[in-house]
């Protein structure tokens, strides 16, 4: 319990809770009050004004980080047999059609990512109770639906991110390690910013950024000024 009490007050005393930071400054705290033993994920809760409810303030999108999120992604492509040789040459971990379709029919969700093409869609849309709850159903929005199947995964291996509001009105996504630079976990950071401002639905009135807080696997959560940032 002393070492529990110890790490508080260490991280009570470099920063304020109440205060808002910069993301230059909350890039550099994330790092400093994180406390883990292991390489944790840095996360970014973006809390929109926008109503999920309806379909024309529902947000979401993709984006690919400048520096990626320092997690490996197990990219699963189902395509056909000539696409094969492309997406294993473009780094996917598993790659096939009818096989990967049963397994999954079986219960095996084992992947960060599905990439698959136009054709095959129709195979996929009865796998949708299995795969819709996990986020991993391929959508042509967010580019994991596409007949260029190899830049698809290199995309995702180099970093690209799909995010989409929830039903509270927040997008959760991650922008990094602790082990990042704080100048790479800022970049990150402000690439995701710029672009969930750039989907902006005009039908979303008064403030847009609610709230934005920075965050790393179980450390305290660091508020950002949002007043940097259009409203």
């Amino acid at each position: 319990m002393s070492r529990i009490t110890k790490n508080k007050k260490a991280v009570q005393d470099k920063y304020d809770i109440n205060k808002y930071y910069t993301v230059e400054e909350a890039s550099k705290l994330v790092k400093e009050i994180s406390t883990t033993k292991f390489d944790a994920s840095i996360d970014l809760y973006i809390r929109l004004g926008v109503d999920p409810k309806k379909a024309d303030q529902m947000v979401r999108g993709n984006v690919s980080l400048p520096h990626g999120t320092g997690k490996s992604l197990k990219v699963l492509a189902i395509c056909s047999p000539d696409k094969e040789d492309e997406a294993k040459k473009a780094g996917a971990d598993y790659v096939g059609l009818d096989e990967y379709i049963k397994k999954i029919e079986g219960g095996w969700t084992d992947i960060d990512v599905i990439i698959t093409m136009p054709p095959l869609m129709a195979k996929l849309g009865k796998l949708g109770k299995v795969l819709g709850p996990r986020g991993l159903m391929p959508n042509p929005k967010s580019g994991t639906v596409t007949n260029d199947i190899g830049k698809a995964i290199k995309d995702v291996k180099k970093g690209k991110i799909d995010f989409k509001v929830d039903k509270t009105g927040i997008i959760h996504a991650s922008v990094g390690k602790v082990s990042f630079d704080s100048k790479k976990i800022q970049e990150n950071a402000m690439e995701l910013l710029n672009t969930v401002q750039k989907l902006k639905p005009s039908s979303s009135k008064g403030v847009y950024f609610k709230s934005v807080n920075l965050s790393s696997t179980m450390s305290s959560s660091i508020k950002i000024d949002s007043s940097i940032l259009m409203s």
